[in-house]
């Protein structure tokens, strides 16, 4: 958990939060004093649907104000609630004459302001009903007096009925939809460590071996905690089991029949990478197939209902079949107005849904390439075991060093280096097992294979120069194979290496002295032109261990300020390649 922040102090930070929040839409207004938020083009002839409660959830709920959403919304302070106050002054900035929705998370300081504002608005002559929305299914029935816990699932609740009253739909149509919808969601969270709240100085925290599960979005303490941390796959089908199992008599809160429709809403409580969401979404989506016989017409991912700067999300489902049966919407209508375009933060989660393809439509493989045949007479060939033994070296030699170039690379660079060398020849080692690469002992038939996985398997400027290195070998090969009888094979590999990298430097400025894989290259080639290997291997050596002295003048490495008179690492780039000429001429001794 980090506990720094940009704005240590929380005095003043609601306010500047929402004057910041707001400029993304000109169409927002804003009242400061009672932190409403509200659209200033809303249509008075439709429903106002207004939400609200305790900032550092954000975008809820401020940033949902817009088209087809809500009308306004009011901040109370960090996690907690808006005062009655407040949220009256909401349902006065957006009278509608249709009716004003007032829809709330089940916790209980909103359900007592908001509760009072709805008696204070109808008393002022405001049609107004109020939801109050729990779709925690980690409580259980026995959990608690006051019903499920309010999560993000109520986001979903907010954009149907949004899209409902943007529609034209009557309070009663509305009200009823929102009902309807939300008494059909189950939803549990999940957090890696709990978050840190600006301006505190006491904060639970879990263990490295920890997760929790069950959690609520203000650090409330979870249902319970699983340790050691269960796999992400483990994680999810225990999320998933408390959330459908219909057979619990403490969760199973919805039943889902065979060909009900469902919505999927995945929520980052803001501390969560994308990359990782994207994951986490698939691997929902897989077992809700596979073990659920799930799949779900709308998924909506992304920052929903945040906890601060939390590592952790919530996963909700939605039976929106059942929820059509209990108003007078059809699912499809439901699914519409799911659709509903709005101008607020609910647009870079939901996507473009409309139009549905299956995921086995959306997995396509690339065409088939047929892989080019290597003629004997163009070839050049050298005793199998040695060549096997050459390469297996060279790979084994990679793996052994990936700690320590990971861990010079994250000091000096992006940290990829390592694990792309690994990468690279735990792929060479799998085609010498499974393709009987070195069998024939064909130079060409390995540098083919190097290509495919170099261009296939490892990105990165490292991937890129070895990419353009290898091909140019190959090439160089085609064109200089009569040296091998002529001169013998030193001099062709000092041809060969020396033309590859002229054709590198059409591609990369680097040079002997910059600190880049280039200060090793370069001198292993010129070390062969004695034509004895083991003189391009010593002069490898030399130029990859002369690095620990230079200064980065390329890469990212340039960026971070290093002082070379303080000792640096050596550049794992230039290291990784002496590694592997290294393992290449032990494995032909």
């Amino acid at each position: 958990m980090s506990k720094r922040h940009l704005f240590e102090s929380p005095d003043g930070l609601v306010t500047k939060a929402l004057r910041g929040i707001v400029a993304y839409n000109p169409s927002l207004g804003l009242d400061e004093t009672n932190r409403v938020v509200f659209n200033t083009a809303y249509d008075k002839s439709n429903v106002s649907i207004i939400s609200g409660g305790g900032s550092g959830h954000e975008p809820a709920w401020s940033g949902y104000v817009g088209r087809n959403m809500l009308a306004a919304s009011v901040a109370g302070d960090i996690f907690a609630s808006p005062s009655t106050k407040q949220i009256l002054a909401a349902v006065d900035t957006v009278p509608s004459d249709r009716g004003t929705i007032l829809v709330v998370t089940n916790y209980t300081g909103d359900c007592l302001h908001f509760g009072l504002a709805n008696e204070k608005a109808i008393a002022k002559g405001h049609n107004c009903r109020m939801i109050i929305c729990g779709d925690d299914v980690s409580v259980g029935r026995k959990g608690s007096l006051v019903g499920r816990r309010g999560l993000a699932g109520q986001i979903g609740v907010l954009k149907i009925m949004g899209g409902a009253a943007g529609a034209g739909g009557s309070l009663g149509e509305v009200y009823d939809l929102g009902v309807a919808f939300s008494e059909q969601i189950v939803s549990i969270a999940a957090t890696l460590d709990h978050c840190h709240v600006p301006g505190r100085a006491e904060h639970a925290m879990l263990s490295s071996d920890e997760v929790e599960i069950g959690t609520g979005p203000h650090n409330e303490p979870g249902y319970k905690k699983l340790s050691p941390t269960p796999s992400a796959r483990e994680l999810v089908g225990q999320i998933l089991t408390y959330c459908l199992n219909e057979t619990d008599p403490e969760r199973g809160y919805v039943r889902f029949r065979v060909g009900d429709e469902a919505m999927l809403l995945v929520s980052n409580f803001g501390g969560m990478s994308h990359l990782e969401m994207g994951a986490l979404v698939d691997e929902l989506l897989e077992q809700l197939a596979r073990d659920w016989k799930l799949e779900p017409v709308r998924i909506c991912c992304g920052f929903l209902e945040t906890s601060l700067n939390a590592p952790a999300f919530s996963v909700s489902v939605v039976n929106v079949t059942a929820a059509a049966e209990s108003c007078s919407y059809s699912a499809d209508q439901i699914k519409s107005f799911f659709d509903a375009e709005t101008n607020t933060h609910w647009e870079s989660m939901a996507g473009s849904q409309s139009i549905r393809r299956s995921r086995q439509e959306q997995f396509v493989q690339p065409p088939y390439e047929p892989r080019k045949v290597v003629e004997e007479t163009k070839d050049l060939r050298i005793e199998p075991g040695t060549l096997e033994r050459m390469l297996r070296g060279a790979c084994n030699e990679l793996i052994a060093a990936e700690p320590d170039l990971t861990k010079w690379d994250t000091v000096m660079g992006d940290g990829d280096c390592g694990e792309t060398l690994k990468t690279g020849a735990s792929c060479l080692i799998a085609a010498l097992d499974s393709k009987k690469l070195a069998e024939q002992g064909s130079v060409f038939a390995v540098l083919q294979e190097l290509e495919e996985i170099v261009e296939g398997k490892m990105g990165g400027t490292l991937g890129g120069i070895l990419g353009i290195f290898f091909v140019s070998v190959r090439t160089a090969l085609e064109e200089n194979l009569a040296l091998a009888q002529s001169e013998g094979l030193p001099k062709l590999w000092a041809r060969v290496a020396q033309t590859a990298l002229n054709n590198l430097g059409r591609y990369t400025p680097a040079k002997v002295g910059d600190r880049t894989v280039m200060d090793t290259l370069i001198p292993f080639a010129e070390g062969l032109r004695s034509g004895v290997f083991a003189d391009g291997v010593e002069a490898a050596i030399k130029g990859a261990e002369l690095t620990k002295t230079l200064k980065p003048r390329l890469g990212r490495a340039t960026y971070v300020g290093a002082d070379s008179s303080k000792g640096l690492p050596p550049d794992p780039g230039a290291w990784g390649a002496m590694v592997a000429i290294k393992g290449l001429h032990s494995g032909s001794i």
